[in-house]
């Protein structure tokens, strides 16, 4: 597949950077929405394991990657934004598909424009049960552990070489955290380079996780939606970014849910095997 087509349009949250791949109306469209602290093109080894003549957009969600940045009060911003660019495209989807995040900013679009897809796949998204949007967790640890990531570097092969040992780096296939590191930076306009998801943004993004209660958005989706979820890892008063934030019955909550249960692999099940989850958004 050739690489992709760099795209902007502005929204009423700021300007938002897309990929496309193909063409529409050649072969089946597929939208695909990261993770928090992740950009599009984390995407490229999924869409390169799709049938030929697939057509993707990858979006640059609000906050990341070469999308504007401002801090996020609540997750329907990035919803919205990535909204009014698919009204924008005037195009409807075989499959829209979102990691994480993308995975709960999917639902949100998917209740806004209930004809823009045939069906969704939802991979380990972040859509916790019911009680937890009606008494939010308090996100402050975790609002100050990610603040606090490096956001000055050297390049791509210096960020490669200290996360490629470490969990949940390690886990993942290796192209998929070039593609992470190279695509993840931009200059700093002094000779290096910085995070394109900004350590304060992304932090931002976790401490108002549980504002937008999807689960009224759930009740009224009436496409076959496809979870994909990993393991619950249990630690005792650590927090693993690797263990899956979806509850086991999220299915049940849709009108026509399905799941597949990944027990061999991570919430990072996209950077972990891309040929594995490729097919699953294809086939589900």
């Amino acid at each position: 597949m050739k690489p992709p087509k760099q795209l902007n349009f502005p929204s009423s949250h700021g300007d938002i950077c897309y990929f496309e791949w193909g063409r529409a109306g050649e072969g089946p469209s597929v939208l695909l929405l990261h993770a928090t602290g992740f950009h599009a093109r984390c995407w490229d080894k999924v869409v390169e394991a799709f049938p030929d003549g697939t057509h993707v957009i990858a979006v640059d969600q609000l906050g990341h990657g070469r999308s504007a940045k401002p801090a996020i009060s609540d997750w329907g911003m990035i919803a919205g934004a990535t909204a009014e660019l698919l009204v924008s495209l005037g195009m409807k989807f075989s499959v829209g598909a979102g990691h994480s995040m993308g995975g709960n900013c999917l639902v949100q679009v998917a209740a806004r424009l209930p004809d823009l897809f045939e069906r969704l796949v939802l991979i380990d998204p972040v859509i916790m049960d019911r009680a937890a949007y009606q008494n939010p967790a308090d996100f402050t640890a975790t609002y100050e552990m990610v603040s606090k990531r490096r956001n000055n570097w050297a390049g791509p092969d210096e960020m490669i070489e200290r996360f490629k040992d470490r969990h949940p780096y390690k886990l993942w296939d290796q192209a998929v955290l070039r593609d992470y590191c190279e695509y993840g930076l931009l200059p700093d306009g002094e000779g290096g380079f910085i995070l394109a998801c900004p350590p304060a943004t992304e932090a931002s993004v976790y401490a108002s996780s549980a504002t937008i209660d999807p689960w009224p958005m759930i009740d009224g989706i009436t496409q076959p939606v496809t979870i994909l979820r990993a393991p619950q890892i249990k630690q005792d008063g650590i927090f693993d970014f690797a263990s899956s934030p979806t509850p086991p019955g999220l299915m049940d909550g849709f009108a026509h849910g399905s799941e597949h249960y990944l027990p061999d692999l991570t919430h990072f099940m996209p950077m972990q095997n891309p040929k594995r989850i490729a097919e699953l958004i294809i086939e589900s």
